[in-house]
């Protein structure tokens, strides 16, 4: 670690030896100068990584030479050290951004704690973070190896999640490094599991989760029948790790009333698993109840055009008479628009909005290199992903309902995952386009490397001819044909895609908030 260089400025330096030699002893550099001149050339002339300023010296006052040395480098921690404790004194000094004030006169250990929690805060933060997941690791490992049902997945990714946030905020990259290959071998582990117990869930819908389709039926309508208002908030692509990115900011107006994790179905892709959730049935039955509604994956049609129509269709066969109101944000604009008529929306029992913004995202960032650079990892993606919030019209609305007496739920239709290993399929011109699965006649392919469905209609999904299949990508493969295969190997490496088989795709999150009263 680089030895800290602290600067000490107080016109009885001399005074305060035994400290500096305390400090020394630790293993700090301590700079003591008299006066707030002599504490503004030190930090004009070299680094300086944390101040301890009296506030009460002859000549500049230590509050002006705070001012000045924040225009020379605001971001340098500064320790407001003085007599007084009169509150004008310390309004000042907070409100010129310092970092701590303390009060003589001080001890030791006081000025020890001021320069951990100012300087040492982040190692000691990834000492202790490295620390409790070491000890974590084994017994994280032993779940995967041991888990055999839904439930025991779903407690496995959230742990994994834990630990990719707190080890954001560490510099331990050898241990990010770890938890990176304990979520492969648990991403594989999940993708074996549901290769075997999928076809099931269909054949004994007893044993299975909650499912995309059943969302309204067994979520939503139970809350609109007890009279609640609710607003039915859906981000596309909304994985959970971003939701725990975003909660902290929603935390200070609502209440968590339910967090879940269900699972998004096969393909996990908007045509499929957000057009089952509106119609309230699986991708079969859509196609052969409302086939103006269905657009196969070979036309060129966008896939998710009859949402508001696939609900109101699902509403009349559950029989509910509820005064509902849809709406789709794809960018700022609509964005506002809704945020400004938000209270003509609370005269209806039901208010379904779909945001687009994730989606576009990782779109994006496959297509454009500014947004690769932006979000180049997944520590970075999810921070683009709490930027955009932060700066949204959704925010705006959450915070606008926080004042009505309203549910709130938000979810999603599934997730996505970084890829990273290119497995070979070779097929025909109508095969599908999609990177994490294939819908097509006559697929060539490893059969170790892919789930295959031959027989669709057995997990109720459609195929436009008798012998079509569905492959699916696991873990973080994705899908590449060998014409011009290095090419889009490298172009589509380390690019967010979703329609395949992760947890980050399939284990996806349903909040239900109240607002705080």
């Amino acid at each position: 670690m680089r030895n800290i260089t602290i600067l000490w400025a107080d016109d009885e330096i001399d005074m305060l030896k035994p400290h500096i030699l305390f400090l020394e002893e630790k293993g700090y550099t301590v700079i003591p100068v008299h006066s707030g001149d002599d504490a503004i050339d030190v930090v004009n002339n070299q680094l300086i990584d944390l101040i301890f300023l009296d506030e009460n010296m002859p000549g500049r006052s230590g509050l002006e030479t705070l001012t000045i040395i924040k225009s020379i480098n605001p971001e340098i921690p500064v320790v407001m050290i003085t007599k007084s404790e009169e509150e004008d004194i310390m309004d000042q000094a907070i409100g010129s951004k310092i970092a701590d004030y303390l009060i003589k006169p001080v001890n030791p250990n006081q000025i020890l704690l001021s320069i951990k929690k100012n300087i040492d805060t982040k190692r000691l933060v990834t000492l202790k973070t490295t620390s409790d997941y070491q000890s974590e690791f084994a017994r994280i490992g032993m779940q995967i190896n041991e888990a055999r049902s839904f439930e025991d997945w779903v407690e496995i990714y959230k742990k994994l999640v834990f630990w990719e946030l707190e080890l954001d905020r560490s510099s331990d990259e050898g241990m990010k490094e770890v938890l990176l290959l304990q979520k492969n071998d648990a991403n594989n582990g999940f993708s074996r599991y549901i290769k075997s117990v999928y076809a099931g869930w269909f054949a004994n819908p007893e044993d299975r989760p909650e499912l995309s389709p059943s969302l309204f039926k067994d979520r939503v309508f139970p809350l609109v029948d007890k009279g609640e208002k609710v607003f039915f908030i859906l981000i596309d692509n909304l994985r959970y790790d971003q939701w725990k990115m975003m909660y902290p900011l929603i935390s200070e107006f609502y209440n968590i009333d339910q967090e879940d994790l269900y699972c998004s179905i096969l393909p996990t892709a908007t045509q499929y698993a957000r057009n089952a959730i509106f119609a309230g049935l699986m991708p079969l039955e859509i196609d052969k109840l409302h086939p103006d509604l269905w657009v196969a994956d070979e036309e060129d049609e966008r896939k998710n055009m009859h949402e508001e129509e696939l609900l109101r269709k699902q509403l009349q066969r559950a029989g509910k008479n509820y005064k509902v109101a849809y709406d789709k944000i794809i960018n700022q604009k609509s964005g506002k628009k809704l945020t400004e008529n938000f209270k003509n929306l609370l005269s209806n029992d039901l208010v379904m909005v779909v945001y687009n913004f994730v989606d576009m995202l990782s779109h994006a960032r496959t297509d454009m290199e500014m947004i690769r650079e932006l979000a180049n990892d997944e520590a970075a993606y999810r921070s683009v992903t709490l930027s955009w919030f932060n700066h949204s019209q959704l925010l705006e609305l959450l915070q606008q309902l926080a004042a009505q007496d309203v549910k709130v739920i938000i979810t999603t239709d599934h997730g996505t995952i970084r890829v990273a290993n290119a497995v070979k399929v070779v097929g025909d011109r109508k095969t599908s386009s999609n990177l994490r699965y294939k819908l097509g006649r006559n697929l060539n392919f490893n059969p170790k490397e892919v789930f295959e469905i031959r027989n669709p209609a057995s997990v109720h999904l459609p195929s436009s001819n008798v012998s079509s299949t569905y492959i699916f990508a696991a873990n973080n493969d994705y899908l590449v044909y060998p014409n011009n295969y290095n090419y889009y190997v490298n172009f589509y490496r380390n690019t967010f895609q979703h329609g395949g088989i992760s947890m980050e795709e399939m284990l996806i999150p349903f909040i239900v908030l109240s607002p705080k009263k």
